[in-house]
């Protein structure tokens, strides 16, 4: 079957799967246009009030979420031979693509200024505000970089998690992950709480994503009453830098990397995980499809060895769709708020895409979710955006499932090279997709 037939398939997939969040937009797409021809302060209070109310669920379970999933990541890898031969390999390659995709994401954002259609929507006293807080977050940060990495060791880690400092945390957490990993078994009653905790985490996220219809017909509805339909011309500008930075990120550099690191052909390979990749497309959720992957790569010549090491961490830590998406998003908030873009805030901004989009969980919504850590660094909260994030929900769900068919597809990328690099991969099946195994 022709790729692009492929995609159209994931495509129908993925509104079937999720017929009710589309259903919210078209449906808050029309409230709002009433709304906006007939004023309803009662009405439009009630909207802001369960968009605000989705927008704090979402931002409850960030820090438990972030916390076990690190945790857990780390403590996977343990103190094995394993992690010594290929393990900083996996880091590094994958420190290489999401770094990549953080620089073509600020890039496209800065050079085609998605957020300035959206400026006009933001009232002044709120962008003053934001404005301000920026301000006020980079002159302490550079009145001192030395102070600015002090501050990302917690004097008090306590008192970061009760103030919700990220940074800090994430540093915090990565140190006391590695030591658990070091201990051997000892670790195992700490590392099963926070195993419990993450699957509970992710059950309060699939808890919150049935919130999401609502949630996001109420963002949407409440745009449109306040904007009209101009807001989806200023939107369709952020979607378009999005899905030109996907296509560079998977069509450009992904075939690139392959032929540089490896003698892996990027077309085998995309045809090898060709199932992965649509049910990541539709489902919108690496961590569902991981089984899928590492069926497809197993069954089609890459090794079990590598299969099982590389990509359960991948879908745990690698993310460099979300990176990408987060990048573009947060200079979208600042364009649209008037922030002026330093390049000292647009390097942190970079900087804090990358290790947000490496402790977010591969599920729906996820990447809206830890974008709060990167504001976090430049002194805001997303309730201080609220105008801003009804635009990046209103089409949330068809980022999602673009960003996540990119974080899968690298995920694969990353466990051929190494393959490659390890010989544990079989070019005889691997350049032979008819004697490909059928996956069940």
């Amino acid at each position: 079957m022709k790729l692009h037939m492929q995609i159209l398939i994931a495509l129908g997939l993925g509104i079937k799967r999720n017929w009710h969040i589309f259903f919210g937009i078209i449906a808050g797409i029309f409230v709002g246009i009433y709304l906006h021809g007939h004023s309803n302060t009662i009405v439009a209070n009630i909207l802001t009030f369960v968009g605000q109310v989705f927008i704090r669920l979402i931002q409850m379970v960030v820090i438990p979420l972030v916390v076990s999933a690190i945790i857990i990541g780390i403590t996977s890898i343990g103190d094995n031979k394993q992690l010594g031969k290929f393990g900083s390999k996996m880091v590094l390659y994958y420190g290489i693509i999401t770094s990549i995709a953080v620089a073509i994401g600020a890039a496209l954002a800065l050079l085609i200024k998605p957020g300035l259609g959206a400026a006009h929507y933001i009232t002044e006293h709120t962008a003053s505000a934001v404005q301000a807080s920026v301000a006020m977050a980079m002159e302490q940060q550079q009145g001192n970089i030395l102070n600015l990495f002090l501050g990302f060791i917690p004097n008090n880690p306590l008192h970061s998690f009760a103030a919700g400092d990220m940074v800090p945390i994430i540093v915090f957490v990565v140190i006391f992950a590695i030591a658990l990993a070091r201990v051997g078994d000892v670790n195992r009653p700490i590392v099963s709480f926070f195993e419990s905790v993450f699957a509970a985490t992710m059950k309060i996220t699939d808890w919150i994503m049935f919130f999401a219809a609502p949630g996001v017909f109420a963002l949407t509805a409440s745009a449109v009453s306040s904007f009209g339909m101009d807001i989806f011309m200023s939107i369709s500008k952020y979607l378009g830098v999005l899905l030109i930075g996907f296509a560079i990120q998977m069509f450009i550099v992904y075939p690139l990397f392959l032929k540089f690191f490896s003698k892996v052909s990027a077309a085998m390979l995309f045809s090898a995980i060709a199932e992965a990749m649509m049910v990541a497309f539709g489902t919108a959720s690496s961590s569902a499809t991981l089984p899928l992957t590492i069926a497809c790569c197993e069954k089609r010549g890459i090794s079990h060895k590598i299969s099982s090491f590389v990509l359960p961490l991948g879908a745990t830590l690698n993310f460099d769709g979300t990176a990408l998406l987060q990048t573009v998003a947060v200079i979208f908030l600042a364009q649209a708020y008037g922030v002026a873009l330093t390049p000292f805030l647009i390097i942190q901004i970079a900087l804090l895409a990358i290790v947000a989009s490496s402790t977010c969980a591969g599920i729906p919504g996820a990447g809206l979710i830890t974008i709060a850590l990167i504001l976090n660094g430049m002194g805001l909260s997303p309730e201080q955006l609220v105008a801003g994030f009804a635009f990046l929900f209103t089409i949330e769900r068809i980022t999602d499932m673009f960003r996540t068919l990119l974080n899968v597809t690298s995920d694969a990328v990353v466990a051929a090279t190494i393959a490659d690099n390890e010989n544990e991969i079989n070019y005889d099946l691997l350049n032979n997709p008819a004697a490909y195994e059928e996956i069940a």
